[in-house]
């Protein structure tokens, strides 16, 4: 009897020091493939900021052309519906309803692409423009589909971190109305994991410009709304995107208005439906919501020092 009980107990034992063995090589194995996927976000962080920083190089070392020196035809920005035809009714006719009108690039009707970014199409032919937001990222803007640049960098090598790109449906050969840039939000900041320091009063203040070049044309732009948006139509802040690239003024108008509405400051820049519009767009902890730094183009006319000072003067919800 004691026999067969030390055997038991030994049994038992043996058996213990099994499970000890494989939960230990469990938890080392855990620990090894955590290893391994921490040090393949930090390769490709490395690697996503030399990609970038190679387009960098060959960015800045082509001299700009300077303002081409075009004058296109001019075309109105806003147009009323067909001008109707003067008769003797008595009945009046309806009211025209305001649309916005495709309009050349002013300064390059011929779409001719600058020096800079022929160097940079040469190294990858998506580049399609260059991002600049103060001290928090300068980085080559992409276009091919809404998916690749997810998982791509910006030399379209594959990379978690992905690249800044355009909206796909965003045509550029019409000077469009809406730029919608997309991008990661990245804990460790890289991509448009940066967007969360224009949430800071003091930080938006700041840095409230932002500079995009297409490969058509140059563009300065001051923020006007930063916020957290839904893109669920019942959600809290529902902002239509569609809405924003419409051609219908009062859509487009209520939709920039809805942008506005969701900021987490209250800011005294006006933004009309003709402004050109240029919309950074990262993903939040919620699946239905989107993080968004939406800026307005400077007019013809307007001084930054102004705009400075209406931004000076926004104060948080």
């Amino acid at each position: 009897m004691k026999r067969s009980y030390r055997k038991q107990r030994k049994n038992r034992t043996r058996h213990v020091g099994r499970m000890r063995l494989l939960l230990l090589l469990a938890g080392l194995a855990v620990a090894v493939f955590g290893l391994a996927k921490l040090a393949g976000y930090g390769w490709d962080l490395l690697a996503a900021r030399q990609a970038s920083k190679d387009l960098q190089d060959v960015y800045r070392s082509v001299p700009t052309d300077g303002p081409i020196q075009e004058t296109p035809e001019p075309t109105a920005a806003l147009t009323l519906g067909p001008t109707p035809i003067e008769t003797a009714a008595l009945t009046p006719s309806p009211s025209p309803v305001p649309t916005l009108t495709a309009v050349a690039y002013p300064n390059n009707p011929k779409l001719q692409i600058s020096s800079r970014f022929k160097a940079l199409r040469r190294e990858n032919k998506d580049v399609i423009g260059w991002l600049r937001l103060s001290d928090l990222l300068d980085e080559p803007v992409v276009q091919r589909n809404d998916v690749f640049y997810l998982s791509h960098d910006a030399k379209g090598k594959k990379n978690v971190n992905g690249a800044i790109f355009l909206e796909a449906a965003i045509e550029l050969k019409i000077r469009p109305y809406t730029y919608i840039l997309y991008g990661h939000n990245m804990k460790s900041s890289a991509m448009f994991g940066c967007l969360r320091n224009y949430e800071s009063k003091a930080y938006y203040h700041a840095e409230p410009f932002v500079s995009f070049d297409t490969i058509y044309e140059e563009g300065r732009y001051v923020i006007f709304a930063v916020g957290s948006v839904s893109i669920e139509e019942y959600g809290r802040h529902f902002v239509d995107f569609h809405d924003l690239k419409s051609m219908d003024w009062e859509a487009r108008q209520n939709a920039i208005d809805a942008l506005i509405s969701a900021s987490v400051f209250t800011c005294s820049i006006d933004v009309r439906a003709d402004d050109q519009i240029l919309l950074l767009v990262t993903c939040t902890e919620k699946d239905q919501d989107r993080r968004v730094v939406a800026a307005r183009r400077i007019r013809d006319g307007e001084d930054e020092n102004e705009l400075k000072q209406l931004v000076d003067n926004s104060w948080k919800k």
